[in-house]
């Protein structure tokens, strides 16, 4: 069972329903104390880092997700759910990350649009379970105006301004800055292999 946390903040149902699409049993989980058991854990997220980090506080969700994650539950941050894994974001001074990478969330480029809502190529920077090694560059939906830094844990970057974390992986824990759930038939592959990673671990 991929439990997809229902903590308030926007449409978790599209991220539901694109698990129930590639054959992965899915449910929103809106209290904190049913991700126990769980097979795997996703975060989504839209809107403000700060409303975010204030709504997981609010609803009891940041000792289990810890707790999930320390336990080598398979674990995927998506979008502003992904920024929340780094400790702070410059967009929401004073509200705290869950910690789980260093560093800080900052604003793109000034010399780009904000956002940038847009289709962009992925590349690929190092071997990851989130990607097929035969599709190298896939096409990816982003709607954001900040990005963690890229990192050790960065295995994949766009170019918007620069270099832009793009999604990253460390032992089961996942994110992508993109939205899988909206980005047609590579984010969906993306997805089942995130599926198909945690049944292998479970």
């Amino acid at each position: 069972m991929i439990s997809v946390i229902d903590y308030g903040i926007g449409n978790l149902r599209s991220a539901e329903k694109a698990f129930e699409q590639v054959g992965a049993e899915a449910s929103l989980v809106a209290s904190a104390s049913d991700l126990t058991g769980s097979d795997a854990v996703v975060l989504p997220g839209v809107g403000s880092f700060g409303r975010c980090a204030n709504a997981l506080d609010a609803g009891g969700w940041r000792e289990p997700i810890l707790e999930a994650i320390g336990a080598g539950v398979p674990f995927l941050g998506i979008c502003v759910g992904f920024q929340l894994l780094y400790s702070s974001s410059e967009e929401s001074p004073g509200a705290l990350g869950l910690g789980v990478f260093e560093g800080a969330v900052t604003r793109l480029s000034a010399s780009v649009k904000h956002p940038q809502i847009q289709w962009n190529m992925v590349e690929v920077t190092r071997p990851t379970a989130l990607f097929d090694d035969s599709r190298n560059a896939p096409w990816m939906y982003f709607v954001h105006s900040f990005a963690p830094p890229v990192g050790p844990e960065t295995v994949a970057v766009c170019e918007y301004g620069g270099r832009v974390a793009a999604a990253v992986e460390h032992d089961s824990i996942f994110g992508t800055q993109f939205h899988p759930e909206k980005s047609g038939d590579d984010g969906l592959a993306l997805l089942g292999r995130f599926a198909n990673f945690a049944a292998g671990v479970r």
